[in-house]
């Protein structure tokens, strides 16, 4: 079982258009579709779609329209009552796969919520292998959120309590590292250069920078990294070696939800007791898949791409603290 927590979750709007977007003009849409959107969300649907056990959470109104998109998508759900509505995500994609995202601000959580949705995460992560931590956190609760719930769900079920996946940015994640030591993180290349307070911006080597970034996190405080590059593949980085897969060239109908699918395929793959190259290799098929995918559609075993993923092995030196 793959037990996911969405803490700010979305309504995902794409909006697909016949030619480049023109800021301050009036366009004409081709097509458009809405989907229940946020990361473990996301997850969660892929996971199922592959025909794996997954429990999604997800602080949702009563009364929010966004409740009918997430029970439509079929997952499990273990729904926590809030009083805000889910928030809207806006994405714009021309035919040349260029993408602009609108993200709005969620609803804010306040104390008595966020504690009814830390009780949720642990009582669902019983019997769980993994446990998925993904996306930004909602107005109203601390920086150290995610750190927190670790702490909680590791003290609740001890010697039994899931692997933790965390796939988040800025502070959530940055508190993550510092106390919490998660079994893997998923940042891409611009994240992973932030939680160590540097500027990817200007690397001119991205293997390079994004290796000694790594190796500083890995193993001492994160098990294992996987590094998203988006169309140059995505790194992995563990205890045991790092490796480089590379992405199949593809038609892009949408990045969103790419990552997602990316982290989903690696849980899948380590569902199945694979290697860590396979891990990598499942991890980058389904992320490939899920950028051929219109909207925020969850990939399934039938849409990945043809022929093998290639990974290598490469040497570097591992933190050991």
């Amino acid at each position: 079982m793959i037990v996911t927590l969405t803490a700010n979750p979305s309504a995902d709007r794409a909006v697909v258009l016949s030619e480049a977007l023109q800021p301050g003009e009036v366009q004409r849409a081709l097509s458009s579709r809405e989907d229940a959107g946020g990361k473990g969300v996301n997850v969660a649907r892929v996971v199922s779609a592959a025909g794996a056990p997954a429990r999604a959470v997800v602080p949702v109104n009563a009364h929010d329209p966004y409740r009918l998109l997430l029970e439509d998508t079929g997952i499990a759900l273990d729904l926590v009552e809030v009083a805000g509505r889910a928030r809207a995500n806006l994405t714009i994609t021309d035919p040349s796969g260029e993408t602009t995202k609108l993200n709005l601000p969620g609803a804010t959580l306040d104390a008595a919520e966020a504690a009814a949705l830390t009780a949720g995460v642990v009582a669902a992560a019983e019997g769980a292998t993994w446990l998925v931590l993904a996306g930004s956190l909602p107005p109203g609760v601390p920086a150290t959120f995610y750190a927190d719930l670790i702490a909680a769900v590791r003290d609740r079920w001890r010697s039994e309590a899931p692997l933790v996946a965390v796939d988040a940015s800025g502070e959530a994640l940055a508190a993550v590292v510092e106390t919490a030591r998660p079994d893997l993180i998923k940042p891409n290349h611009e994240e992973l250069a932030e939680l160590v307070g540097e500027d990817a911006a200007g690397d001119a080597d991205v293997l390079a920078e994004a290796t000694r970034r790594a190796t500083a996190l890995v193993p001492g405080r994160v098990a294992s990294a996987l590094v998203t590059l988006g169309a140059d593949g995505a790194l992995l980085f563990t205890a045991e070696g790092a490796w480089r897969g590379r992405a199949p060239k593809i038609q892009v109908a949408s990045t969103v939800g790419a990552g997602d699918s990316s982290l989903a395929g690696y849980l899948l793959a380590d569902l199945d007791g694979a290697s860590a190259p396979d891990r990598l290799a499942r991890s980058i098929a389904y992320g490939a898949a899920a950028a051929t995918l219109p909207g925020t559609q969850a990939p399934t075993p039938a849409d990945l791409p043809p022929g093998p993923i290639a990974v290598s092995a490469f040497a570097t030196p591992l933190a050991t603290s």
